[in-house]
């Protein structure tokens, strides 16, 4: 069945979504884990950077973080620790102006960036690193869901994973509006001025804006990333780059890892069973947060179901497509 009741339950410790969200942000230690670093030149100029980890040779899973994000994140170093445990090699795509420094370009990416991921995994099964599966979070899963349904029957990926996707881009933009939601949108909103302006210093910006004025995803969407990236304004970019309309058109095993309870989102941003193919399951949990999915008995020492969830997963669906082939 495309929809399914998850097996998830959160540590009686962690109640809530806001604790679940919160936890691993302030208090998580990621594991260490043996990284490699790597920049991919660009066609148009601009540079990506990567990070590999696991065995050289075993089949290859692309990872996308969230908004903002890096390998610093919580659940990146993670998920590849997971992958890697399952005999997976795992590189994990610094979207542009991610990985430190600054991108060379005006444009950088957001929520329906597509085409760098989609670059990247041509280039790699050129070189003979195939990318076989992709896992995304966040922001970095609505970037996949996108992918897939864009190329269909025609990606090279055998199976893919995302967690916490922001499937309507407008719903998110106003749920960030309500209660503690605020809080996470102030940090979110203070990152990206911090990014825009970082940037700027280095070369010229061909927009004219304060992004200090800027307090909402909203406004500073409206402002900043659709005219950067060339959309007519943020109701243009949130309505052909939400992942939700994407879905219908996905033809590789897919796993949707969502909590109906994940503060980015309303309860009903989600898709409905109607509209998931026979080859995407969504898995709703009613608890889980936002990028949360914490388990475990003893306070102090939670077990990130999620990242187990969807490596084992991954494993699993690639495991059968090298017996089939």
């Amino acid at each position: 069945m495309p929809l399914l009741k998850s097996e998830f339950r959160p540590a009686w410790w962690l109640p809530g979504p806001h604790a679940q969200t919160l936890w691993p942000t302030l208090f998580r230690r990621g594991p260490r884990i043996a990284l490699q670093s790597e920049r991919m030149e660009l066609p148009d100029g601009d540079f990506l950077d990567l990070c590999w980890s696991g065995p050289a040779g075993a089949p290859m899973v692309l990872l996308l973080h969230g908004l903002e994000g890096s390998i610093h994140s919580h659940y990146a170093r993670g998920i590849m620790a997971e992958l890697n445990r399952h005999g997976l090699r795992a590189c994990l795509m610094h979207f542009r102006g991610c990985s430190g420094e600054p991108n060379r370009l005006p444009t950088a990416y957001h929520s329906g960036k597509s085409d760098d991921p989609a670059w990247l995994i041509d280039h790699l099964w050129e070189r003979g690193d195939r990318a076989v599966a992709a896992v995304g979070v966040s922001l970095g899963g609505n970037v996949l869901l996108k992918l897939l349904g864009e190329q269909g029957e025609q990606t090279r990926l055998s199976c893919a994973a995302a967690l916490s996707v922001p499937f309507v881009l407008h719903d998110s933009a106003r749920r960030l509006r309500q209660g503690l939601s605020r809080l996470y949108e102030r940090h979110l909103i203070g990152r990206l001025q911090q990014s825009f302006e970082r940037k700027c210093a280095h070369m010229p910006c061909p927009i004219q804006v304060n992004v200090r004025e800027l307090k909402t995803f909203h406004a500073f969407d409206d402002r900043v990333t659709a005219p950067l990236h060339g959309f007519a304004g943020v109701h243009d970019y949130y309505s052909r780059c939400a992942s939700r309309q994407f879905i219908p058109r996905i033809r590789v095993p897919t796993l949707i890892l969502h909590a109906e309870d994940d503060p980015f989102m309303f309860p009903d941003t989600v898709p409905t069973a109607e509209e998931l193919p026979a080859c995407v399951t969504l898995e709703l949990s009613p608890h889980g947060g936002h990028m949360g999915f914490l388990s475990g008995r003893v306070p102090g020492r939670p077990i990130y179901w999620a990242e187990r969830r969807l490596a084992k997963w991954i494993a699993g669906r690639i495991e059968r497509s090298s017996d089939r082939g």
